[in-house]
């Protein structure tokens, strides 16, 4: 479970002031769910999920994770019980798809043998023969190839939570069609808590069990695409949701 307790968080501008990208925010992700962050540009979504990790620090309120408050662990430590995947991937250009997805095994001196299978497991998972993709490059990948690598190194540790930011904002049409369908699969396979970021409605609404609408830095509402729909809390809701072809 992930739970924002009133949330703020600030920040200085170039010019000194003050700006608050998140506010008051209270939020509870239960375990074992798919929750979607989405809004309109700059409305604090990649800002809270970036609090989770401790890339970013809350000016105030509390974030807790498995009831524990995050600021109260080792940052390290943190980071390695949560998955993280970027858009286009975030790979490490020199390193093979093999040692992009087992380099955190490696961080825990895991041994060799077993961060082989792990790897082959894992890109499995993700639809990608492994005696064809291992020993490639990022270079050598498409862009829903190296997605498809980010998700698996994200899972690489087998952490209990997966934070998303935007991961398949930069594919085609087609090809991000294609990578929700099959990470769809991958959620019933693996039975994690995601948060995931967007700016997409279909994403949100194929891929989570509940979404929240975020505004100015604060979430307007949250719940089920059904009753997102049926009672839109507000204008901008109503706005929001007619602003995309659901059909």
């Amino acid at each position: 479970m992930i739970e924002f307790d009133n949330v703020t968080k600030r920040f200085s501008d170039q010019s000194g002031a003050d700006v608050v990208a998140v506010r008051e925010l209270a939020l509870t992700i239960g375990r074992g769910e798919t929750h979607a962050l989405i809004g309109t540009s700059g409305c604090g979504k990649t800002t809270t999920l970036r609090m989770i990790n401790r890339l970013e620090e809350p000016t105030s309120g509390s974030i807790r994770v498995d009831g524990q408050d995050i600021a109260a662990v080792d940052v390290y430590g943190l980071r390695r019980r949560i998955g993280y995947v970027i858009q286009t991937g975030g790979l490490f250009p020199h390193m093979t798809v093999a040692e992009n997805i087992g380099v955190l095994c490696e961080l825990e001196r895991h041994p060799p043998a077993e961060i082989s299978r792990r790897v082959g497991e894992l890109l499995s998972l993700v639809g990608l023969e492994p005696t064809q993709f291992a020993t490639r490059f990022p270079g050598e990948l498409s862009g829903g190839q190296r997605q498809r690598v980010g998700v698996a190194r994200a899972l690489a540790l087998d952490p209990d939570y997966v934070l998303m930011d935007e991961p398949f904002s930069a594919l085609d049409p087609i090809t991000r069609t294609e990578i929700h369908d099959e990470f769809e699969q991958v959620l019933k396979t693996v039975h994690k808590t995601v948060l995931l970021v967007t700016h997409d409605l279909h994403e949100a609404f194929k891929l989570a069990d509940r979404i929240s609408i975020m505004h100015g830095g604060s979430i307007v509402q949250t719940g089920t695409r059904e009753q997102l729909e049926r009672t839109p809390a507000n204008e901008f809701v109503s706005r929001f949701l007619a602003g995309s072809d659901l059909s």
